[in-house]
């Protein structure tokens, strides 16, 4: 009877976040925003990160695969909730709920193996700022980097490999917005003892065991904070690591909340729920760029940047224009005009675009200069 009824299961039912037509439609607008901010947010600090130069630091690494987790964690959950809220039966096949706990189960624990290996270098900058650049190198931080998403990955693996062997009873009903393991080992006909006990290996190794890490982190940099004799050094201390501090509190607090309470789809499980998988990545970016004053200047810094070299390049087109155009008229004995501005510009617009491509971010010097010294120069005379 359990194969016959496990046959017939092909999908399962999102309850979601409300019944009301009216709610979803509100919900629908602010979870797109969310969403939109989310991903807008990540990606310009995982830009700015890559593209300045003075953020290639440990910090700002950990900061930008924390940035691409959080991306891939708001976009494994709030497409198939935004889809929901539009569609009046709200179903998800099994193979795609098993999909969706496997995505969830690599970036949730690949986010929180990350924010414990950021509590590792603030912990290193504030109690070891002599050591800081011989402890925190380049080798160190790709092998937490990649050892966060390779426990991610592993433990991922062997839930759902487990959960695929599920035999699933006739109520198919999922009292969430999404799929969790927690959900479907609840729908369950077929022993989950192996299951349980894979679920409990993950929340002690990517929950409590990383959230061991970061607190015995923070109790060190407290105290260390605490000796320092001068509010001056001490407030300088603390600002050093407040930006992970706040995203740590967020995470952790709704993360273990929300895991520790009983699946039974009650509102404040469902709050905890999109606390972690849908605000805190929203958020992320927000805190770090706020309480971080390298960040800010990076994405003023490349604002202006932009807007300096479309000067530059409208700049050099005329004048190319200029130049082409008086020697037109001196090789014309008409004095017609070859109309090859566009030619020229585009000529110009191609080589200073390789001419950056190739440098990078080190030819904003020279663009300062050639445009303080254009009239001097031969080319631009």
């Amino acid at each position: 009877m359990a194969l016959g009824n496990h046959s017939t299961i092909t999908e399962f039912l999102l309850l979601g976040l409300s019944a009301d037509p009216h709610v979803q439609a509100l919900l629908f607008v602010l979870l797109l925003g969310i969403y939109l901010l989310t991903v807008i947010g990540n990606l310009t600090l995982l830009l700015v990160t890559r593209a300045d130069s003075r953020l290639h630091t440990p910090m700002y690494f950990f900061l930008s695969h924390l940035a691409f987790v959080d991306l891939c964690l708001s976009s494994t959950i709030v497409p198939k909730m935004l889809e929901n809220l539009l569609s009046q039966r709200k179903a998800i096949s099994v193979e795609g709920c098993l999909a969706q706990v496997f995505f969830v189960f690599v970036t949730a624990g690949t986010e929180a193996c990350l924010l414990s290996g950021m509590a590792y270098d603030c912990y290193t900058a504030v109690c070891c700022p002599l050591l800081y650049g011989q402890i925190m190198g380049k080798q160190l931080c790709m092998h937490l980097v990649w050892g966060s998403w390779g426990l991610g990955f592993l433990d991922a693996l062997i839930n759902v490999l487990l959960a695929v062997n599920m035999v699933f009873c006739e109520a198919k009903i999922i009292h969430h917005y999404s799929c969790e393991m927690p959900s479907l080992l609840s729908l369950s006909c077929s022993d989950i003892s192996r299951n349980l006990i894979a679920l409990l290996c993950s929340t002690l190794l990517h929950g409590l065991g990383t959230f061991l890490l970061v607190f015995l982190s923070y109790t060190r940099i407290i105290s260390a904070i605490l000796s320092i004799s001068s509010a001056s050094g001490r407030s300088k201390a603390f600002s050093t690591c407040s930006a992970h501090l706040t995203a740590v509190t967020l995470y952790y607090a709704s993360g273990l909340l929300r895991h520790l309470m009983p699946n039974s789809g009650s509102p404040m499980e469902l709050i905890f729920s999109v606390q972690y998988t849908v605000v805190t990545p929203m958020l992320n970016p927000l805190i770090y760029s706020l309480k971080n004053k390298e960040v800010k200047l990076a994405a003023t810094f490349a604002g202006m940047v932009h807007g300096a070299a479309a000067s530059s390049l409208d700049w050099i087109k005329g004048k190319m224009c200029h130049i082409y155009s008086g020697d037109s008229r001196r090789r014309s004995p008409t004095g017609r005009q070859r109309d090859s501005c566009g030619r020229q510009g585009s000529f110009a617009s191609a080589w200073a675009s390789q001419f950056l491509v190739q440098s990078k971010w080190d030819w904003v010097p020279f663009w300062l200069t050639v445009e303080a010294r254009g009239r001097q120069s031969r080319l631009f005379s």
